[in-house]
């Protein structure tokens, strides 16, 4: 199984993104994903996490309101719609995804190690 995150790109503070994070070698509907960014000099931290089905969506308190985490299984595809930009967001972005059938909390760095696929970053850059 394999994760693709797509998307990242330099915009202006203020702007739209929007991330997708593909699966591949099994159907997506196996699995929670989440999304972690890991900025400059700064430890990898969590973003956003949505449960199997999609009925389930955390968000980390910094970007509650701003970013939504949305899944189409039929697609294999998972999306991180990222707006109201502001430079802090600059950082690489990952999605990563969870087999378990119990559904975990990621805040703070919990539950890690239950996230076994880890895709390669998506580098998102925001500029004044």
């Amino acid at each position: 199984v394999q994760l693709q995150a797509s998307g990242g790109g330099l915009v202006q503070a203020g702007d739209s993104l929007r991330l997708s994070c593909a699966v591949s070698g099994r159907a997506s509907s196996f699995y929670a994903v989440a999304w972690f960014r890991q900025a400059p000099g700064k430890e990898r931290e969590f973003v956003a996490s949505i449960s199997r089905s999609g009925a389930h969506a955390y968000y980390t308190d910094s970007v509650e309101g701003r970013f939504t985490i949305s899944r189409d299984n039929a697609k294999n595809t998972m999306w991180l719609q990222m707006n109201s930009l502001k430079l802090e967001d600059t950082a690489v972005y990952y999605c990563a995804a969870d087999p378990s059938e119990k559904e975990h909390s990621y805040y703070r760095g919990n539950n890690v190690r239950y996230l076994e696929i880890w895709g390669r970053g998506t580098l998102v850059t925001v500029s004044s």
